[in-house]
């Protein structure tokens, strides 16, 4: 980083931030712990009454256990695309069967893809310019995996003051990585999605090309090789809101599919949970969890089961989503909304367009949004 850097904000509102952040982690620990124990106690009740049975039933009704990532896992190569590859990320054009979302579909923006015969099933102002607030990060690790190799995964970086004060000023959404905490670089990358962290993309950014900057014209150089820079134009790798950072509904949608057909890529959108190794500022740890995943797991999507994501908001994005969804039989779809009025909104738009377009199930009532979100993509970028 920049030898000349000069901190954004004082050593005193610093340490102040700082104890606010280390107190919310404490109060979801214990938080964590008392959910814990309370599903523990009654568990354990039972397993005294019923240890007879525990060793054979164990056996007949044993299930998957949750997903959960772990660091240290391999990943296969991350290959950057070639330029035949390159060619086949165009923009699925729409027909006289597209449907025409009207006013009454909640999203400003929306489009959805069907990526076998590249037609769009429905849209509604899929070429209208946005803000992508945090669904930016998902061109962040497709370019910053594209620039790596499997090896970088397991070497660490260190984050710097003039990272985290960027955060700080800004109001980004965090993993929340403290000055001098030293990380692998593997964990940046499912900070960057699954917390949508900007302490973690500016990490990434950092380790790849030296420089937020010099990274930023990697991404719109990846935009140039993608066919989209006519309408598609990144100015930060978080998702902050400026006016040249812009792009269309159906650009994000070609970003994803490039990013889904990258091993290292898809399994990062595609985790709900990811245990971090600990750290001395966490020292047990931290877990990691994509929410839109975890919230739309158990909603009615048909015959589509969702298979990665990421949620964006600033206030000129409003909430915003993109993912990608695949059947049984292998057919994939890529859905992306904009500028719905919550995020809880955004997760039944997906839900409703894969019902309806994927599965031809009649449209039904939503049922009613609970109250609020508390992952960061809520707060902001």
């Amino acid at each position: 980083m920049d030898e000349e850097y000069k901190p954004m904000i004082s050593d005193e509102e610093r340490a102040a931030r700082r104890a606010q952040r280390a107190e919310s982690r404490r109060k979801k620990r214990r938080a964590r712990r008392m959910r814990q124990l309370r599903r523990l106690v009654p568990c354990g009740l039972l397993a005294v009454l019923c240890v007879g049975l525990v060793t054979v039933g164990a056996q007949l009704i044993e299930k998957p256990r949750p997903e959960v990532g772990k660091a240290g896992r391999p990943f296969q190569p991350a290959a950057a695309a070639s330029d035949d590859v390159a060619a086949s990320y165009t923009r699925a054009v729409s027909d006289t069967d597209t449907v025409q979302l009207g006013e009454d579909f909640p999203s400003r923006c929306a489009v959805l893809i069907d990526l076998d015969d590249r037609t769009v099933l429905a849209e509604k102002n899929a070429d209208t310019l946005i803000d992508p607030a945090s669904m930016t990060k998902v061109l962040t690790v497709l370019v910053a995996a594209e620039h790596i190799t499997e090896e970088d995964l397991d070497k660490t970086f260190t984050i710097t003051i003039d990272i985290t004060d960027y955060c700080y000023v800004n109001g980004c959404s965090v993993v929340g990585l403290m000055v001098g905490e030293t990380v692998p670089v593997r964990e940046l990358f499912y900070g960057t999605i699954l917390s949508s962290g900007a302490d973690a993309a500016l990490g990434l950014a950092t380790y790849v090309a030296g420089s937020q900057e010099a990274f930023v014209a990697l991404m719109n150089e990846k935009l140039e090789e993608l066919g989209i820079a006519d309408t598609a134009h990144f100015t930060n790798c978080v998702g902050l809101y400026d006016e040249a950072h812009k792009c269309t509904v159906r650009d994000m949608a070609v970003i994803l599919e490039a990013a889904m057909d990258n091993d290292l890529c898809r399994e990062v959108l595609g985790a709900r949970t990811y245990e971090t190794l600990p750290t001395t500022d966490h020292p047990e740890g931290q877990i990691l969890s994509n929410w839109f995943l975890r919230r739309i797991e158990d909603k009615d999507t048909g015959s589509v089961t969702v298979t990665g994501a990421k949620t964006g908001y600033v206030a000129e994005s409003g909430n915003c989503a993109v993912s990608c969804g695949e059947t049984a039989d292998g057919r994939r779809y890529i859905c992306v909304t904009a500028d719905a009025y919550s995020a809880w909104r955004a997760i039944y738009d997906h839900t409703d367009l894969y019902r309806i377009y994927c599965s031809g199930e009649t449209p039904e009532e939503t049922e009613a949004e609970p109250p609020v979100l508390s992952d960061g993509d809520a707060v902001s970028a």
